[in-house]
Order: C-alpha cells, then sequence, then structure tokens
C-alpha cells in the first residue's frame, strides 16, 4: 500500500497501547500470505532476543533486539506503528504453514496489500 490503511495501524495501535498479544491477523505482502497473533513490538523484540540468546552462534545479535521499553513500564508517546509484529505464526504455502510450530514475523504496515480479522489455517477434512 502506499497509504498505510488507517484501519490496520488503528489495530497495531491498539495491540501496543493494551500490550495484548491475542489478536489474530492475516495479511498478504508480496510474496507471501502471514496469519498468526499480533504482539506488542516490545514483546515481540524480548522474546526474538531470547531465542538469539539461547543460541552458540546467534547470541550476539540479541543485543539489537533487546526492547528500549520493557512492557508495564510507563513511557512517551509513540509515533503510530509502522510494523506488525507476528507471534506464533505462519506462512501460507499451498497447504501448508511454515513452520508448523509457528515463527516471529515483523511486517511493514505499507507493505500489506490486504488483510483480514482471524488466524486462517488449512484442514484435510
Amino acid at each position: 500500500m502506499s497509504h498505510p490503511d488507517d484501519l490496520l495501524v488503528g489495530i497495531a495501535e491498539t495491540v501496543e497501547s493494551e500490550q495484548n498479544s491475542q489478536m489474530s491477523l492475516t495479511v498478504v505482502v508480496p510474496g507471501a500470505v502471514i496469519t498468526g497473533r499480533l504482539a506488542p513490538e516490545a514483546l515481540w523484540r524480548e522474546r526474538v532476543a531470547e531465542v538469539l540468546r539461547d543460541s552458540e552462534r546467534l547470541g550476539s545479535f540479541s543485543a539489537a533486539f533487546v526492547p528500549a521499553h520493557r512492557p508495564g513500564e510507563p513511557r512517551e508517546p509513540r509515533p503510530r506503528p509502522t510494523h506488525l509484529h507476528f507471534h506464533v505464526a505462519r506462512i501460507l504455502q499451498g497447504s501448508f504453514g511454515i513452520p508448523d510450530t509457528g515463527g516471529m514475523y515483523r511486517v511493514a504496515i505499507a507493505d500489506v496489500n490486504a488483510w483480514t480479522v482471524g488466524d486462517i489455517g488449512y484442514s484435510d477434512q
């Protein structure tokens, strides 16, 4: 989208302001359909940092993801969100979700071509 969808930005703002990670969303971006739950950016960064810290090869990268603001701490007003932060998310490819267990994805709101509320999955039934 050349101009980010105000409704989608509003959803991201609500996730951030309420520090809530229960909103399920599916987005279409160039080359992918991503489905999963949104997380506040600080929580998303913290979880990515934890995964990297536990890696022998990638541990040094964890510092780049440490949030400047921890959930629950007071902070100054932020500008409008520019990215969606997915956790427990999958890239839909044919009849598969990659990865099966869900991953962590950061998507620029300006890159979203279409979206719907809810987590889309496939069933053989």
